[in-house]
């Protein structure tokens, strides 16, 4: 079993937490593809710790000054 998403910060989260990154690849409409080992199916766990926690609203702060930056 495999899970796979296109958000980078959780990608990042998933490999804190001791998950197997299998494959990451850009697709052809310019995002990126993580696709992890998931044969324990812990991942759909991780990805509610990662919305409930610290990680989550770092990584809301990381966008915002991006935006903040690109805007001008």
């Amino acid at each position: 079993m495999t899970y796979t998403t296109s958000e980078l910060a959780l990608a990042a989260y998933l490999r804190m937490r001791g998950v197997k990154l299998i494959n990451a690849t850009k697709t052809p409409t310019g995002k990126f593809e993580f696709v992890f080992d998931d044969n324990q199916e812990v991942c759909s766990g991780h990805f509610v710790d990662f919305l409930n926690g610290e990680f989550s609203t770092f990584d809301n702060h990381l966008k915002t000054l991006k935006k903040m930056i690109y805007t001008k």
